[in-house]
């Protein structure tokens, strides 16, 4: 606990924490702010409908979700990715070796504190959302028949929960990717690839793709659309039912982590 808690004051003082919460909030918020902007131009009434869902309750807490997990979802592998290459870059890692930590329970404890503030910034850009919701249905007189009803609040706290694991598993990957790579700017680039290549892929081989770690995300979610990297899967009518999902997307989690760790436990780093 101790390496935990020093990992997570060390991380609320990174700019890197300051910029990816930032950067998330900003873009849920411009989303919003072009969904109202835009509502009540479209000619198409089934159209104007889907524009304004994100701004009519109690559809809005789902949606917002599902869009701060996809956008948030790849500037968590990136955050993972730019912490886990700055331990190699900066000789953290070796300094930590050097006092006596254990490799591994460092890799551990370092992804766990990622994760931690990953979730954190989820939760205030998801809450940002939602107050985005609200202002911009008063702005456009978007009417909702209730704020919140009882089946969507039961499925909430589901559905954060889901989301959590999603955000865990993007920050493992990064990391791990970060760590094989022991760059920054190779993790996040590697990391951004692999996201939107996957969606590419789900184009044309939707039954394997539908496997990958993004493209299962979107399915624990039931599907809804969570950013580009599982777009392409959720759209067609190959997808992982939900539950399965979580699985799929738990395994994704235990590689990732189980790969940083043994790479740091066998990696030369006395140099």
């Amino acid at each position: 606990m101790r390496l935990f808690r020093s990992n997570l004051r060390r991380l609320a003082r990174r700019p890197a924490t300051l910029v990816t919460y930032l950067l998330l909030i900003g873009l849920i918020l411009l989303i919003i702010l072009a969904v109202a902007a835009a509502s009540g131009q479209a000619a198409d009434p089934q159209s104007a409908l889907a524009a304004r869902l994100i701004l009519t309750f109690p559809a809005a807490w789902t949606v917002t979700l599902s869009m701060v997990l996809g956008i948030g979802g790849m500037l968590a592998l990136t955050y993972g990715a730019a912490i886990a290459g700055s331990e190699w870059s900066w000789g953290t890692l070796k300094a930590a070796v050097a006092r006596g930590e254990g490799r591994s329970w460092y890799t551990l404890m370092g992804i766990a504190g990622v994760t931690v503030m990953a979730w954190v910034g989820t939760l205030i850009a998801y809450a940002v959302g939602i107050v985005g919701a609200f202002a911009g249905a008063a702005a456009v007189h978007v009417a909702s028949a209730t704020v919140i009803d009882a089946q969507t609040a039961g499925d909430l706290a589901g559905q954060l929960a889901r989301a959590g694991l999603g955000i865990a598993m993007d920050v493992a990957i990064g990391y791990a990717i970060a760590t094989i790579a022991r760059s920054q700017l190779a993790g996040i680039g590697a990391g951004i690839g692999l996201y939107f290549g996957e969606g590419i892929l789900g184009i044309f081989v939707p039954q394997v793709i539908k496997w990958a770690p993004f493209a299962a995300t979107s399915a624990m979610l039931g599907g809804g659309s969570t950013g580009l990297g599982g777009s392409a899967a959720a759209a067609s009518s190959s997808r992982l039912d939900p539950d399965l999902a979580v699985a799929v997307v738990a395994v994704w989690l235990v590689l990732a982590v189980a790969v940083a760790a043994l790479w740091t436990e066998r990696a030369e780093i006395s140099g």
